[in-house]
């Protein structure tokens, strides 16, 4: 709908995974470094983990295009599977073919098997990447690490590539699933991006749709960054929020009142804008110092009411004794 008024050749603010553009901050360098490092050295198990809407499937689609030429690649997004299914859906992916209606494990992997040694002598190479992998189960863990015990004197004949969220990493630390985890020679956390990356990131992405001028101020920016906490999904639903706003006011560009309205709509009405927040801020250190002050007048008015009382005195009155009792009399004794 914003397209044409901004000048944009497409929504530069997707959440749908493109690599074109792909931000490579240092975080995603070094990632998208230890997957080619992983799959380069033939090594049996790679592993990504990331929170949320961190960029791990761009990553993913990234390396995609960089694998060498002589890959086969089974990319998997769902493996909420069984063992069977999760079995089937890898020779689905690499074309292998089995007897219609198999239920049998044995002849899944021996299939497989097959496919493998056929690959390596054909001098290519095999690459499974398990997508959202906190969501498997132990048993198909331990099935997938079954998989890469096929191997010659000198590579794994499949090599895994396990992305998911930072869950995936616990799951990994069960006894269970020691020798899984011992197999791992290639490991990456991907954070989020610092207050500089956002705004980089932002421009990457208007700059890759068509526009070159600055749409989203210093301002603005700076409160996307805490807003986002630098997620990039978080970003781009911002961002593309912002612009409809921007579109819908009549504005050239996105200001932070815009960007507000535009943060409560995605998050609900949980965000306060920067002016409400020093409001409260305000309202709160006037209650404090109302307090402070009227404490203080409480303590000042009790010292003056005590000064005004009369002051104690200080004579000592003679004892009044019973009627008939003798007085001594000092003198008189002396």
């Amino acid at each position: 709908m914003y397209k044409e008024y901004f000048g944009l050749k497409e929504p530069p603010f997707s959440i749908v995974p493109d690599p074109h553009y792909l931000y490579m901050s240092d975080n995603h360098r070094e990632a998208l470094a230890h997957l080619l490092y992983g799959i380069n050295s033939d090594n049996g198990f790679i592993l990504l983990t990331g929170d949320v809407g961190t960029g791990k499937t761009t990553v993913c689609r990234c390396l995609l295009e960089q694998l060498p030429e002589n890959s086969n690649v089974a990319f998997i997004l769902n493996p909420k599977l069984t063992v069977r299914e999760l079995l089937g859906t890898i020779c689905d992916e690499l074309g292998i073919l089995y007897p219609a209606g198999n239920i049998s494990n044995k002849i899944f992997i021996d299939n497989i098997n097959k496919y493998l040694l056929n690959a390596n002598a054909k001098g290519r190479r095999t690459v499974l990447i398990l997508e959202e992998a906190q969501n498997l189960s132990a048993n198909v863990l331990e099935q997938i690490r079954l998989l890469t015990n096929l191997e010659t004197n000198e590579r794994k004949l499949l090599q895994i590539i396990m992305v998911g969220q930072p869950e995936l990493n616990e799951m990994l630390s069960r006894r269970e699933l020691r020798q899984l985890k011992q197999r791992i020679t290639a490991r990456y956390h991907l954070g989020p991006l610092t207050k500089q990356e956002v705004a980089a990131y932002v421009v990457h992405r208007l700059s890759v749709a068509g526009v070159e001028r600055r749409v989203f101020p210093p301002s603005t920016l700076n409160r996307l960054f805490r807003l986002s906490n630098g997620v990039p999904r978080m970003i781009n639903l911002l961002c593309d929020r912002s612009l409809l706003g921007t579109y819908v006011q009549g504005k050239d560009v996105v200001d932070v009142s815009t960007l507000n309205k535009a943060a409560r709509e995605v998050f609900g009405d949980t965000v306060k804008s920067g002016k409400r927040k020093i409001g409260w801020a305000i309202a709160g250190l006037l209650l404090i110092a109302g307090v402070v002050a009227g404490a203080s007048a409480y303590y000042n008015l009790r010292s003056t009411t005590e000064e005004k009382k009369p002051a104690a005195s200080l004579t000592m009155r003679s004892p009044q004794l019973p009627a008939g009792l003798p007085v001594e009399n000092s003198e008189g004794s002396a």
